[in-house]
């Protein structure tokens, strides 16, 4: 949900209104553009319009329709951090879920992460399949859930059988050499991976990247033990 900013400097004060009203950039163009019309090119007027237009979508429809879905959002979080997984897919009647956060506001940073959500949910629920496909509907490129939903992705894959694409996942989701919480997590799955492929070598790596790379790491505590069963003493 949107923080509301609360004894900022130059924040406005609960209750009051400024007698002094902002001007609307949007009004300032358009006088522009009916003061010069008569003057101005076809092209540059068809640049002129789809600026307005722009300005337009993200100031009186964007802006407002993501803060709706953020709000929204809030309540199926809720939901799930109490483990109540129903109500945060489908809501409670009153509030929305997942589901139909991530349909009706399909555009917004919160839609987009509300299908994160939602497959997170059909993990925890066993429902391997749905899981999958509301991972693949999150754009994590560019958001700090990119390489932790890949990794989910992948357990869902494992648990479904498919473990070439599981394989795939968890490599993407360990490509980031400085995340040292989600990268040692990840490889521990690519090397689990790796043993049911009958892939020892690779699992093998994966487990000394482990040891050698992450020795603070949760994981790293039992790589000695793993590489031991996969008969590596060194």
């Amino acid at each position: 949900m949107a923080n509301k900013v609360r004894n900022q400097p130059g924040a406005p004060v609960s209750g009051r209104k400024s007698s002094v009203q902002e001007p609307n950039p949007l009004d300032n163009i358009m006088a522009i553009y009916e003061k010069n019309k008569k003057a101005i090119s076809t092209g540059t007027t068809i640049v002129l319009l789809l600026i307005v237009g722009y300005f337009a979508y993200t100031r009186l429809y964007k802006g407002p329709e993501e803060e709706k879905a953020a709000t929204a959002l809030f309540f199926p979080q809720q939901y799930f951090a109490a483990d109540s997984l129903n109500l945060a897919l489908n809501g409670d009647g009153k509030n929305a879920g997942f589901i139909k956060i991530g349909k009706k506001y399909s555009s917004t940073p919160a839609g987009n992460l509300s299908h994160y959500y939602e497959g997170l949910c059909y993990l925890k629920m066993g429902d391997y399949k749905k899981a999958i496909t509301a991972l693949k509907d999150f754009d994590g490129q560019g958001t700090s859930l990119g390489n932790m939903a890949q990794g989910v992705l992948g357990e869902a894959y494992m648990e479904d059988g498919q473990g070439a694409k599981a394989i795939d996942c968890f490599k993407k989701a360990t490509d980031d050499k400085e995340d040292a919480l989600v990268t040692p997590m990840y490889l521990y799955q690519l090397g689990l991976a790796y043993i049911a492929a009958n892939n020892t070598n690779d699992a093998k790596a994966a487990f000394k990247r482990i040891r050698d790379e992450y020795p603070k790491s949760m994981q790293a505590r039992d790589m000695d033990k793993e590489l031991a069963r996969l008969g590596e003493l060194n």
